[in-house]
């Protein structure tokens, strides 16, 4: 499918944007990274050689007692016992590079938790011994997730929303303006209070209640470029030749409404990032057990002393944020009509 010498145009000027080209590749990078964290952080290992057949911990749970142990429960790699059956007599078993998962606890700690980055933990424990790198890594990959889940919510209602107000107009545009209005005074973080103290609070119920306040702004947005294209005459033939309204929004009118819908997308999936740690920050979000970049930065400011909490989620929420808004002023620029 060709592309139009508009499009091509807006995409040779968002590559010279060299902030947001280089932001966009990094995002990618780090974020297909964070994709594959089973693979960079666990404590199962990759593959295990065991009496001379291969072994997939990854895939599948084994009892200890297939490697000569004495309980069926699964097996603990990182036990002295067990590490030392895997690496006799020709055995051998190959780790992540960051041989601890998200809830991993470390037993062998020489010093209470949370306890400073040394060989075994890069970048320390937190207050219950767990790895802060693991931590960050599938907390970076929850955070993007959750942010681009919810951005596809709110754009598919806010568009839906919009296009039917701006191109009914007249008392539909009224009375789905008043009800956004009032939508719009509920309190939302009251709401979230209310929920969390109903429901045991979750990733999706989550999604579920942000996503019922986050389509508004972008609907204003939608609204207004669609009272202006109805009237232009492509619109009005298409009517007059007798096609449904639905064909002339979906196939007419929308598609010259993504100019700021695509501008303001890196935007929208920063703030939901930023909705999701301050909720995990104050007690809000997920539970706790759930790798988090605001609970990281909860635990932080309960353990002033460990500086290794605070410093490296403020690090990482930074890098996230910045490549986001660097992607977002590329994207606007590319698609400034003033440059066409």
């Amino acid at each position: 499918m060709k592309c139009s010498p508009v499009t091509r145009q807006r995409w040779q000027r968002f590559r010279r944007h060299r902030r947001g080209w280089v932001s966009l590749w990094l995002f990618i990078f780090l974020f297909g990274l964070s994709l594959v964290a089973e693979l960079i952080s666990n404590d199962r290992p990759i593959v295990v050689f065991y009496n001379g057949s291969y072994h997939f911990p990854l895939l599948v749970s084994y009892p200890e007692k297939h490697f000569g142990g004495d309980f069926d429960t699964e097996t603990d790699y990182r036990d002295p016992f067990i590490h030392d059956r895997l690496t006799a007599n020709g055995n051998w078993l190959l780790f992540p590079p960051n041989p601890h998962r998200y809830d991993s606890i470390n037993g062998q700690l020489t010093m209470p938790a949370p306890s400073p980055p040394t060989s075994e933990n890069w970048l320390g424990t937190d207050d219950r011994g767990r790895d802060v790198l693991a931590r960050l890594i599938y907390g970076f990959r929850l955070s993007v997730l959750f942010a681009l889940g919810l951005t596809a919510i709110a754009v598919a209602i806010g568009m839906v929303a919009g296009a039917i107000q701006g191109y009914f107009g007249g008392r539909t545009d009224l009375y789905l303006q008043r009800f956004m209005e009032i939508w719009g005074s509920l309190p939302e973080l009251y709401l979230l209070i209310i929920f969390s103290s109903l429901f045991e609070p979750n990733l999706w119920l989550l999604v579920l209640l942000l996503s019922l306040f986050g389509w508004m702004s972008l609907a204003d947005y939608v609204r207004a470029e669609l009272l202006r294209a109805r009237q232009l005459t492509y619109a009005k033939a298409a009517r007059a030749l007798g096609v449904s309204h639905t064909m002339i929004i979906l196939r007419h009118l929308l598609p010259n409404t993504l100019t700021p819908v695509i501008t303001f997308l890196p935007f929208r999936i920063s703030g939901a990032v930023l909705s999701l740690t301050s909720l995990d920050f104050l007690g809000l979000g997920v539970p706790p057990s759930t790798p988090s970049l605001g609970e990281l930065l909860r635990q932080g400011k309960a353990n002033i002393e460990a500086w290794w909490l605070s410093l490296t989620t403020f690090i990482v929420l930074s890098l996230l944020l910045l490549l986001l808004n660097f992607i977002g002023e590329a994207l606007r620029d590319a698609m400034d009509p003033q440059q066409e």
